[in-house]
């Protein structure tokens, strides 16, 4: 095949767990963390902060590889209408995990495909968590355990996170990871790479 028809692809993230999402593909691809400023402006929804940031993440990544494939993801968290950002430290996971306590939580995911003619294709959704109501004991055994300082709202999905949840819904098990494999391999699909050929 010819590079046209066999594009590189190049994962705009430097994430361990979108690495290992993506690995689940056996797709070639190399990574280049975009380096964007990934702060929330001021009153904007954190579906819309969280879709602008996928898409800024990718079209950073793009400028440097041109004819490649980029995807770019992001992942916010909100509860009662609060964006939940990693926590960075013990006294401020332990303020969001008390507040996020018995009530429902948003996993705001997004994906942004750019293809080797530089075409932008997105795809954003909602996970809805359940958390069940904590005790100090459980947060602080769960944070001693987890350390999930540099997790979206002290929420680390992919490991003992899982038991601070009552229910979820979601249409793709993986977008609670921060990269929702379905709708990916469809944007991928689109612009010349799929797995299963």
């Amino acid at each position: 095949m010819n590079m046209q028809n066999n594009p590189i692809l190049v994962l705009a993230s430097s994430s361990v767990t979108r690495r290992a999402l993506l690995d689940r593909l056996g797709l070639p691809y190399q990574i280049d963390k975009p380096d964007i400023d990934e702060r929330v402006h001021e009153h904007e929804a954190a579906d819309a902060a969280c879709l602008r940031l996928a898409r800024e993440k990718a079209r950073a990544v793009a400028e440097r590889h041109p004819g490649s494939v980029v995807i770019g993801s992001d992942q916010l968290v909100s509860c009662n209408g609060r964006i939940m950002g990693k926590p960075h430290d013990m006294p401020r996971a332990t303020e969001q995990l008390r507040f996020m306590s018995g009530k429902a939580v948003y996993f705001h995911v997004s994906v942004a495909v750019i293809d080797a003619h530089g075409a932008l294709q997105e795809h954003s959704e909602t996970v809805t968590a359940q958390l069940r109501i904590l005790s100090d004991s459980e947060i602080q055994h769960y944070l001693n355990r987890e350390q999930p300082f540099g997790s979206a709202g002290s929420m680390k999905s992919e490991g003992l996170g899982t038991a601070l949840l009552d229910s979820m819904q979601s249409d793709d098990p993986t977008a609670i990871l921060g990269l929702p494999l379905i709708a990916t391999l469809r944007l991928l699909r689109a612009a010349g790479i799929n797995p299963l050929s």
